[in-house]
């Protein structure tokens, strides 16, 4: 690209303030000059993808017999040869103390221990810590979605789960179809009213902190923490609705009424994930993959994928289970390509955006939680290959979170039961 020393440069702060509006203009060349100035980070902000998949990845299609950069491909890592320079895939890695076989799919993303047992409370999931950081630079804070479901691998801090959004016809509305002056009105009204009620019941804890005993006034304090947390959001979320959502040129998605559409689902979830990040509409989203008793639409394939995972090692259900989870990895596939080939000013989407895929069943047949396959695609690191970590004594997953904390600007050294950050993964 050549640009002349004549050529009038433009930021897109000043192009803003002309129009008197703020939305999202593309890249110009005009602009590169003033956008070095304003900071190429600004320009090129980071971006998170966190997949679960929930009944688990055979292990001997996905886990390479060799470490490093030169590793020796496997079945499923050969759907993603394209994407080998920008891709560690992981072993010998789980959540320290997480356990109940199914029941941690809840844990995913919070590594919060022993799920299963009966008083158990979850704690808050990694892209909500990062959301709490980062979320109001963007109209969503935040996006949960879920296919199969409407449940999500996304909590609060106070571990309550956040809905997943299984609809992609309604998510599309959410992200790209501005309401008339009447309905962006009567949401603004809604906002307003929730605060309102929030400024209530702040004003009553702080009326009954008084009357309480120290250890239950700490509790309170952090109850207040968490109204005034989300009294802040609808703030934001108040000034988000007022401005126009960007427009793209794709017809609003159908959802899909066949139940074993699964890969048809996944497919549209992915290609909305992609535009949302593509027009910085949020920077955090979730995506919760539930399969259990339905037959997906694929040849070859005669039942649910829950009662195939409980394989008992029998070589047809192993082969139907590989159909299943070989979709799955195409489709991945088609997501990592399209951010590969969608460039900003710093390289591609994918290397400002770092995609996490992985189960937190290691074993589904044998309701395993340990040796869970994980692997990180994007986001500018220096990728390794295969780590090969212990698959006896695992290495805590959670400093992978750290790792992609620290890579999307959140000051974080610590994560659940993290130790650091994850040794061999770099930055490039």
């Amino acid at each position: 690209m050549n640009i002349h020393s004549s050529t009038p440069y433009l930021s897109r702060r000043s192009v803003l303030k002309g129009i008197g509006v703020s939305i999202g203009l593309p890249l110009l060349e005009s602009m590169f000059p003033a956008l070095a100035a304003e900071t190429v980070a600004s320009a090129s902000p980071q971006s998170f993808i966190a997949i679960q998949t929930n009944m688990g990845i055979l292990p001997e299609y996905f886990f390479p017999k060799t470490a490093g950069r030169s590793y020796e491909s496997t079945p499923y890592l050969d759907l993603l040869k394209a994407h080998r320079d920008r891709m560690t895939v992981f072993s010998g890695v789980s959540h320290p103390e997480v356990d109940g076989g199914h029941q941690s799919e809840c844990s995913f993303l919070t590594a919060a221990p022993h799920p299963g047992q009966s008083g158990f409370r979850n704690s808050i999931s990694v892209d909500q810590l990062a959301a709490a950081n980062l979320g109001h630079l963007t109209r969503f804070p935040s996006l949960s979605l879920s296919v199969g479901t409407k449940a999500s691998i996304s909590y609060t801090q106070a571990g309550v789960q956040i809905p997943g959004e299984d609809s992609p016809s309604n998510l599309f509305r959410k992200l790209f179809v501005q309401g008339t002056p009447a309905e962006v009105e009567s949401q603004v009204d809604k906002i307003r009213k929730g605060r309102s009620i929030l400024d209530s019941v702040a004003e009553r804890s702080r009326q009954l902190g008084k009357k309480v005993s120290s250890g239950d006034r700490e509790k309170l304090d952090s109850y207040y923490t968490g109204v005034r947390d989300l009294e802040q959001r609808l703030l934001a979320s108040e000034e988000w609705e007022l401005k126009p959502k960007t427009k793209v040129e794709m017809p609003i998605p159908v959802d899909e009424k066949d139940p074993g559409a699964l890969l048809e689902r996944i497919n549209a979830m992915y290609a909305l994930t992609k535009l949302a990040i593509e027009t910085d509409a949020t920077r955090l989203i979730s995506i919760y993959i539930y399969q259990n008793d339905v037959k997906p639409n694929i040849e070859g394939v005669e039942t649910g994928t829950h009662p195939l995972s409980h394989h008992g090692h029998e070589p047809g259900k192993i082969e139907q289970l590989r159909r299943i989870e070989e979709g799955q990895f195409k489709e991945l596939a088609t997501l990592l390509d399209a951010l590969s080939s969608t460039k900003s000013i710093t390289g591609s989407l994918l290397d400002r955006t770092s995609i996490m895929y992985g189960t937190p069943l290691g074993n589904t047949n044998n309701h395993s939680n340990l040796n869970l396959p994980t692997l990180l695609a994007g986001g500018g690191f220096r990728h390794a290959g295969h780590l090969a970590f212990d698959t006896e004594k695992n290495y805590p997953l959670p400093n992978l979170f750290v790792s992609v904390l620290q890579r999307l600007g959140v000051e974080s050294d610590k994560f659940a039961s993290s130790t650091g950050t994850v040794t061999g993964l770099e930055l490039a």
